[in-house]
C-alpha cells in the first residue's frame, strides 16, 4: 500500500474530530425524555456491536487509511454483505446517539461532520478498491454505504 497525502489527511481530521467530539463542553446543550435516551442507549450499544464485529471479520485487512493494504482481499460476508464500511456505519450511529443521549448540540454537530467526513474518505477509499478490485463496482451496485439497501 502506497500512502498518499490525502491519505494521511483523511486520518489527520478524523483524529482532530474525535478529540474535539470528547471534549466536554457544557454548552447548546437540550435535554430528552427518558424513553429516547433508552432508544439511543441501544442505537449506541448497536454500533458498538457493528464497528467490533467488521474489526473481527476484517482481521488483518484493517488499516486505519482509506488506502486498502497491497495483499488484501475483498470481504463482502457479514457485516460486509450489508454495507461496505460498517466501521464507518458504527462510529455515525454512536456518535450521532451519542450526542443525543447527552444532550449536546455541540456533539451532534460534530458528528454530522464526522459523517461528512466518512462520506468522502468512502469516496476516495472506493476509488482505491475499484482500482484493485475488478468486482467492486459490481459489489458497489448491490451494497449500501453506510447502511444497508432494502429492495
Amino acid at each position: 500500500m502506497r500512502l498518499e497525502l490525502k491519505d494521511y489527511a483523511f486520518v489527520g481530521i478524523q483524529i482532530i474530530l474525535f478529540i474535539i467530539y470528547f471534549l466536554d463542553l457544557q454548552f447548546l446543550n437540550f435535554n430528552i425524555p427518558s424513553l429516547v435516551k433508552v432508544v439511543v442507549g441501544i442505537c449506541i450499544m448497536l454500533g458498538i456491536l457493528i464497528i467490533l464485529i467488521s474489526i473481527f471479520q476484517l482481521n488483518t485487512n484493517i488499516s486505519p487509511f482509506p488506502s486498502p493494504r497491497s495483499k488484501t482481499i475483498l470481504i463482502k460476508s457479514g457485516m460486509f454483505k450489508y454495507m461496505r464500511h460498517p466501521i464507518y456505519s458504527g462510529i455515525i450511529m454512536c456518535s450521532i446517539s451519542y450526542a443525543i443521549y447527552s444532550g449536546s448540540i455541540y456533539k451532534l454537530i460534530i458528528a454530522v461532520i464526522l459523517y461528512f467526513l466518512f462520506y468522502f474518505k468512502s469516496i476516495y477509499e472506493e476509488r482505491k478498491l475499484c482500482q484493485q478490485f475488478l468486482n467492486y463496482e459490481n459489489y458497489k451496485k448491490v451494497t449500501g454505504r453506510f447502511f444497508p439497501i432494502f429492495k
